[in-house]
């Protein structure tokens, strides 16, 4: 578990930083993420909300490591944390 935290903290750590170095809603960019995270592929994560982004090879590692623990889940979990996802979406359309 402490390693799958630590993972996602690298994570959170280069959006937070990608998205304040381009002045882009860091917000819309980790739910974008988070969303691809969950229910597509690596190239989708590449291509979608970090195609504006150099991303280094650790960084990459550490979102692949992320990647294979979220694909690992049961499929109830992952079915609960996109239906989290939905309402968290619905939530900011609501604002």
């Amino acid at each position: 578990m402490k390693r799958s935290s630590t993972l996602l903290l690298a994570a959170l750590t280069v959006l937070c930083t990608c998205g304040l170095a381009t002045g882009e809603d860091s917000e819309e960019l980790f739910m974008d993420f988070l969303q691809t995270l969950l229910v597509g592929s690596i190239e989708d994560l590449y291509e979608g909300p970090l195609s504006k982004y150099n991303i280094n090879a650790d960084a990459k590692a550490a979102i692949a490591e992320l990647k294979s623990c979220i694909d690992g889940l049961q499929p109830m979990h992952k079915a609960e944390l996109v239906k989290l996802l939905v309402q968290v979406l619905g939530s900011q359309d609501d604002a």
